[in-house]
């Protein structure tokens, strides 16, 4: 089966990264997510209701809906942080990748287990710059508030287009579909990749605002 893929493209000052990532990845989770099932008997089951929460970002003018579920947050912020610690440390690279792949699980023979097949991949490229004075922060500020409130809507029209979901999976079979670690909330497996890219370079801060300002940036 071949994933269906989506690929996005952000550039931001380092300290705009983990708001920019954890926004996209909470708007995919919030859409590839059910409640908990509670189940009375094979084939019988009930979905708990899911809350939502309002999210004001700090360094960027925008703000997003997310799950409201700690356990699930908590769980995001710890691998977007891995990243962004990745890129902090490393003086090379500025620009990254960080990619979010929903998959289930089929089971084989005895001999070789259970076997992981993507279905869905959300990828990230992420381009840092430096803003020097206030005034170029402040337009960053703006800037990448206009381009994730676009993804956003990107992703609304890609989610409510027809497209691959695995079967409701019988009790026996939830965890081959579902991601069961959480207790008030239970999203499509998945895991998160990422990568650091030493060969190209990001975009420089003039030509960034020069394309963003004409609104030709490509997201």
């Amino acid at each position: 089966m071949n994933a269906a893929s989506q690929q996005f493209e952000i550039t931001v000052e380092s300290r705009q990264i983990e708001e920019a990532i954890s926004c996209i990845f909470h708007t995919l989770l919030l859409h590839r997510s059910m409640g908990k099932f509670q189940y009375k008997e094979e084939g019988s089951f009930h979905i708990s209701t899911l809350g939502t929460e309002d999210v004001d970002c700090d360094f960027i003018n925008l703000t997003y809906v997310r799950l409201s579920s700690e356990e699930l947050a908590c769980m995001l912020q710890r691998e977007i942080v891995h990243f962004l610690d990745l890129m902090r440390a490393n003086d090379v690279a500025n620009v990254g990748e960080i990619s979010i792949e929903f998959y289930e699980k089929r089971r084989r023979n005895w001999l070789f287990g259970e076997e992981s097949i993507p279905w869905e991949i959300w990828m990230v490229h992420v381009n840092v710059v430096k803003p020097v004075t206030e005034h170029q922060h402040c337009l960053m500020r703006e800037m990448v508030g206009e381009s994730l409130t676009d993804i956003v809507l990107s992703i609304c029209r890609s989610i409510n287009r027809p497209m691959y979901l695995p079967k409701m999976p019988v009790q026996s079979e939830l965890s081959l579909v579902f991601d069961t670690r959480f207790s008030d909330v239970q999203p499509y497996l998945y895991q998160i990749r990422h990568k650091l890219d030493h060969l190209s370079a990001a975009p420089s801060l003039t030509s960034t605002f020069q394309k963003l300002l004409k609104g030709t940036l490509s997201l």
